[in-house]
């Protein structure tokens, strides 16, 4: 399946985000801010954790039609079935992403790939927890078709992974090769928030698609990314909420119920002609541009990156240890991860009371080790390791309350 197929290359992805980093530095290039990338990391865990419980249903449906309503039987057999799968997907690719930045409630559901301020690796690893339960509906076609689910799947796993690498900005202009394929540059403009960027170049691998349906727009301008409205927080759960609550007040102020439905079916930036009509991107002067920021104290930095690492090894064993967890030992494990998430987040923006609920975080994991132990490693040793977890931390926590006299602000300023 092709969650996991993406699962077995995010230790590439990693070793790929080390050699961006380290070519940044060597280059003196600022492109990586530390609670930008941990935000990324956070909603790319949060959309594989609800990816967890609902992929078997999303892909049971594709097989499901694929069994009983597909008009013939496309053998696997020929290469060129898989050229033509590929193809297709792509085109299907490129209007869904060109939907969900033109329809409210699909943009709603893509938006949190967007709300970074920075261009890097990490955030391709940004995804909406919510835009699967909307994307699959686009390949049905494929379905009914005949192209077989192995088949369908793999080119589907192809076109997610060829997009990790265009989130750079340290690959410049690629000549011919930009013709006919995605690359950094398209792709920059497609993530800037200048007037002229908005809602272009949405291909997935080919970029002849935005050339032939007229959403094609090269680099020109400094791109100054995000979104024009910034998430301006590190909870990955307001970033996957936010603009469905937006939505939902907007509805709730329009009296008239049919503008209530429209204002999920519109463009973003739509209202009514009695609320002011359509709102327009306001122009751009990139070097007066200010990204939402905090900067913790460089003991918390640390912490606050260690600890992020420590999460993420633990959700790839449990992502990997699933299938062998029982429904209520993977929704323990799920709750422990989410809040972790959020309190990390706090802790990023400063928020003091966060250091307290990490206490309550650890008596959890450790209660989570003894009840439901990964299968991938020995018992003993899960014991052993989230012992040592949750002591270190626990030990840093109190050494920095006893190293200062009073409670101290754990931000140093805010940028």
């Amino acid at each position: 399946m092709k969650g996991e197929l993406i699962s077995l290359a995010i230790p590439f992805f990693f070793v790929l985000i080390l050699v961006e980093w380290a070519a940044s530095a060597l280059l003196k290039r600022k492109v990586y801010r530390l609670n930008d990338s941990l935000n990324d990391l956070s909603c790319g865990i949060l959309q594989q954790l609800l990816e967890l419980f609902i992929k078997g249903a999303l892909f049971g449906g594709y097989v499901l039609i694929w069994e009983f309503a597909r008009v013939q039987t496309i053998e696997a057999s020929s290469w060129w079935v898989w050229v033509l799968c590929f193809l297709l997907v792509d085109l299907i690719y490129y209007w869904f992403h060109r939907l969900s930045h033109e329809v409210n409630f699909l943009w709603a559901a893509h938006v949190v790939h967007h709300q970074s301020e920075e261009y890097n690796l990490t955030v391709a690893l940004r995804q909406s927890a919510f835009q699967g339960l909307f994307s699959w509906f686009f390949y049905i076609p494929l379905a009914i078709l005949g192209f077989h689910p192995l088949v369908f799947v793999t080119c589907s796993a192809i076109n997610t992974l060829y997009q990790f690498w265009i989130h750079t900005r340290l690959v410049g202009k690629m000549g011919p090769f930009e013709w006919l394929f995605n690359t950094p540059s398209h792709h920059r403009v497609h993530h800037g928030r200048n007037p002229q960027y908005i809602d272009r170049n949405h291909a997935g691998t080919l970029i002849i698609w935005d050339k032939i349906f007229g959403t094609f727009e090269p680099e020109g301008e400094p791109v100054v990314y995000g979104i024009t409205k910034p998430l301006a927080s590190w909870n990955p759960l307001q970033a996957n909420v936010q603009t469905w609550q937006e939505l939902a007040q907007q509805a709730a102020e329009y009296p008239k119920l049919w503008d209530k439905i429209r204002v999920f079916l519109k463009p973003p930036g739509w209202r009514p002609k009695a609320f002011g009509g359509k709102q327009y991107a306001p122009p751009i002067r990139p070097v007066e541009v200010q990204k939402f920021g905090t900067a913790l104290k460089k003991p918390y930095q640390i912490y606050l990156f260690a600890q992020l690492v420590l999460l993420l090894g633990h959700t790839s064993l449990f992502l990997f240890s699933s299938p062998h967890l029982d429904g209520k030992a993977q929704t323990l494990h799920a709750l422990w991860v989410v809040f972790s998430l959020l309190n990390l987040g706090w802790i990023a923006e400063g928020r003091r009371w966060a250091m307290r609920l990490e206490g309550v975080r650890f008596i959890a994991v450790l209660g989570l080790y003894f009840y439901a132990p990964f299968t991938l490693i020995p018992l003993v040793w899960g014991q052993i390791g989230a012992g040592l977890w949750a002591l270190g931390s626990c030990t840093f926590l109190l050494w920095q309350r006893s190293s200062t006299q009073k409670p101290s602000p754990l931000l140093q300023e805010v940028v």
